[in-house]
Order: structure tokens, then sequence, then C-alpha cells
């Protein structure tokens, strides 16, 4: 057995054996300083991780990856359509990375009832849309029926609206709601709603109304080769700067036949704010990392030194039997080593046990009018954790390397006599 490792081991296996020893109480601060900084590491990544995934979740489930869309319809009320065949959306399907491409109809309108009104945008969803996260927001009733695609001139009049809107205007599943158009002419349609959805994304519940393709698209006079947007969908959201080069390239080769300026709007250039907010979360994750792991460096600092001075005589001893100060170094950098691995372990195990409760019973809750979200949400990621113990681990047991030089400076002759 290598030396230093050895008597390391023997140091380590007798803390607290003398409980007048200065030391004790030292050690345990140390070791709740590594503990304490690992869990609050662990618990902060694990939480920022399950936040943007949460978030993210949401605005592309609600939305959409990339967005084929009329530019002038960012900065005007009125709807400007692109045009869109099967050609077009085959070759949109075509690119590597695109899962599936759906035409969207909306139009901004008036829900109005006797007491109030509400500013909403009717979204229309073609037969066959991914409504799977739509739909698991519902909170009462069911999705609008489906129109037969685009062509199909059936309509339903059925509306999915927010709790927002639900709130705001007295409604419930059932109920009957005028909605205005402003153009021309104001021009009126009834609908029922069907059911009530929350996404807790205000973006999202204060605005969109959901119903299906072919009723927007005869409230706007659209041909069935006209829709407000394209809706793309990804296979893995890594690949989002990649396929929109691919998707510019594309409109590029083949332009609008109607001449608008047509063009691929990623959901990171669509909600801008949204992400940068997320970004900004990272930004604190490091700030807390390395708040980190500065406390547990300075517990384990203030304790080495102190390990040294309480066990100077032991160094004379060592010393005068012939072991080198770069041997006696090694013994006390390994014996803080075994002290911050204790640290390391019951960290883990206080950031693990608290992450796995909120995970499955969602004790700590949020504010979702502000956070998106009503529970904190969790990603236990075994990765950044592992990563985040060695971390931890070297960064504490480097910055001992400094103050262990002072071995070199105990004198055998001396420190034997030292009390």
């Amino acid at each position: 057995m290598n030396f230093p490792f050895f008597i390391a081991q023997r140091f380590f296996r007798h803390i607290g054996d003398h409980r007048n020893r200065a030391s004790n109480p030292t050690i345990t601060i140390a070791t709740a300083g590594v503990a304490v900084g690992l869990a609050v590491m662990i618990v902060t990544v694990c939480v920022i991780m399950g936040f943007k995934r949460e978030v993210m979740g949401k605005v592309r489930g609600f939305a959409s990856d990339i967005e084929v869309l009329d530019l002038r319809s960012l900065s005007s009320p009125e709807g400007f359509p692109v045009t869109v065949d099967s050609a077009y959306l085959n070759g949109l399907k075509a690119i590597p990375g695109v899962r599936r491409a759906d035409c969207i109809a909306q139009k901004m309108g008036l829900l109005k009832t006797d007491e109030d009104f509400q500013g909403v945008t009717l979204k229309g969803l073609p037969q066959g849309y991914d409504t799977t996260f739509v739909a698991s927001a519902i909170m009462e009733g069911r999705m609008p029926k489906m129109g037969n695609g685009r062509e199909g001139s059936r309509q339903s009049n059925e509306i999915l609206i927010s709790h927002v809107q639900a709130d705001a205007l007295g409604l419930k599943v059932g109920s009957r709601v005028y909605t205005y158009f402003f153009e021309e002419a104001i021009r009126m349609r009834r609908f029922t709603v069907c059911g009530i959805y929350r996404t807790n994304m205000g973006i999202f519940d204060k605005n969109v109304v959901i119903t299906d393709f072919p009723t927007v698209a005869q409230l706007n006079g659209w041909q069935d080769d006209k829709c407000s947007t394209v809706e793309v969908r990804l296979e893995d959201f890594r690949m989002l700067q990649q396929v929109q080069q691919e998707m510019l390239a594309y409109h590029e080769k083949h332009p609008d036949p109607a001449a608008s300026p047509r063009k691929p709007l990623s959901v990171r250039e669509h909600y801008m704010q949204v992400f940068s907010w997320l970004d900004l979360l990272d930004t604190n994750m490091l700030v807390i990392i390395v708040l980190m792991f500065a406390v547990a460096g300075f517990t384990m600092v203030s304790g080495l030194l102190i390990l040294i001075i309480e066990r100077t005589q032991t160094i004379g001893i060592l010393k005068a039997l012939g072991a080198t100060d770069t041997a006696i170094r090694h013994i006390f950098l390994t014996f803080a080593a075994f002290i911050t691995i204790r640290g390391l372990l019951i960290g883990d195990i206080v950031a693990l046990l608290l992450l796995f409760a909120q995970q499955h019973w969602g004790f700590a809750h949020l504010d979702p009018s502000s956070y998106y979200v009503d529970t904190i949400p969790v990603e236990i990621a075994w990765l950044p954790i592992v990563l985040l113990n060695a971390g931890t681990l070297m960064v504490t047991v480097l910055t001992l390397v400094a103050p262990s030089l002072m071995i070199s400076r105990i004198q055998p002759a001396k420190s034997i006599r030292y009390e």
C-alpha cells in the first residue's frame, strides 16, 4: 500500500477519537461546507435544466421549431398569407431533420359576451395535425373537430379557449360566444366552446384560440393554396440552425409564386424574449457554481491549516524518520481528499433526496404567471452530477496545494517538542 495513502487512511479512521482536538469541529464544518456546496450546485443544475425543458417544451409544443411566414405579418395586424402547394410541402419534408410540416391559418378577432370582450387570435389547425401537446394542456372538454384537411369545406365552429379567456368572459365548456372580425365591414361568427386549455404561458393563454383550418381559411377568404404559416417540427431540436440554413437555401431556389417575402423563422427568433431569459439562467447557474466551489475550497483550506498545526509533532516525527516533505504533503492532501469525498457523498444524498421528492410529490411551488410553471420542475441528469462531483473534488484538492507548502517550513527538532 502507498505510504501517504496508508497514513492518511489512519488519520481519517481516527477522526473524533480525541474529543478535545480543535480539528474535530473544523473537519465537521469543512465536510458540511463541501456537502452543502455540492447539494446546492446539483439542485441548481437539475432545477434549471428541468425549467428550461418545461418552458422550451411548451413553446415548441404550442408553436413549432420553425415557422415559414410572410415577414410583413410580424409588424401588421393584417394577415399576409403564403402560397403553399403539395410540391412545396413535400420539398420541406424532404429536408434532412424535418419531421413534419403543417399549414396553419390565423385570424385576429374579438370574443364578446354581454359583460366583457377579449381580443384573440384564432389558430386553425388542419386535419392530421400533431395535437399531442395541446391535448395534454386541456383542463376540461376536448379538441375541436377538425375539417377534412386544407381542402375540406366542413367547418366545426368549435373553439378551444384558454382558462384566462374563460375566466375573463365567464365561459365554460358548451358555452356559445360571438366572435367579431373587423375588416372593411364588421363580420360576426358564433362559436361553441368545446374545451379549455392551460399552458401557464401568457403569450399563448391570453391570445390564442384553437379551431379548425377550414373555419379560419373561410373567414380569411383564402383559396386552398393559402395559409398564414407553415409550422415545421424537427426530429432533433439540436439541428435547428442546420435545418434553418437548409430551408433558407430551399426558399432561394423555390420563391413564392405570389412574390411574397416568404422566410423560415426559428422559434428562438420568434420568441426571442423567452429564450433570452432562459439563456440568462445559464449565467445564474454558472455564478452559483463558482460561489459554491469557493465555499467548498475555503472551508477545506481552513480545515487543512488547522490539521497541519494540530499535527505539527507528528510531522516532525515523520521527518525525523526520513519522510520527505513531498510525501508528508501527499499525506495531508490525501487526508483532505477523504474528507472532501465524505462531504460529496453527503451532498449527493441530500440533493438526490430533495430532487426525487420534488419530482414525485411536487412540494415546492411557483407562481405560474411569472415562471410559466406551477411547480418547480427538475431533470435528474447523471452526467452533470458526476461532473460536479469530479469538479468539486479537483478544485478543492488543487486549492489545498499552496497551504500544504507550509509543511516544508516545519523543523523536526522544534516540532517534536511542540505542544
